[in-house]
């Protein structure tokens, strides 16, 4: 009989390929911000920004991680 549950290691796989494209699009985003709208204001501004922006993925990668993490519904019970 075919199960609809994934399996953990499949998705641990998943999870991890979306951590991947998540911080791959992000991270240059961030970058482009920081970069055009704060080169000409105050330092401390640029590093409360790039500490901010920096720390912002954490948020959806733990969501992600939380969910790879997850035990299957079969374990559960």
């Amino acid at each position: 009989m075919l199960s609809r549950v994934m399996a953990n290691r499949t998705r641990k796989f998943f999870g991890t390929l979306i951590i991947l494209v998540m911080l791959a699009l992000y991270l240059p985003l961030a970058m482009l911000i920081g970069a055009n709208h704060f080169t000409h204001v105050h330092a401390i501004w640029q590093l409360l920004y790039f500490l901010g922006a920096g720390m912002l993925w954490v948020i959806p990668a733990g969501l992600v991680i939380r969910w790879m993490v997850r035990p299957k519904r079969e374990e559960q019970e």
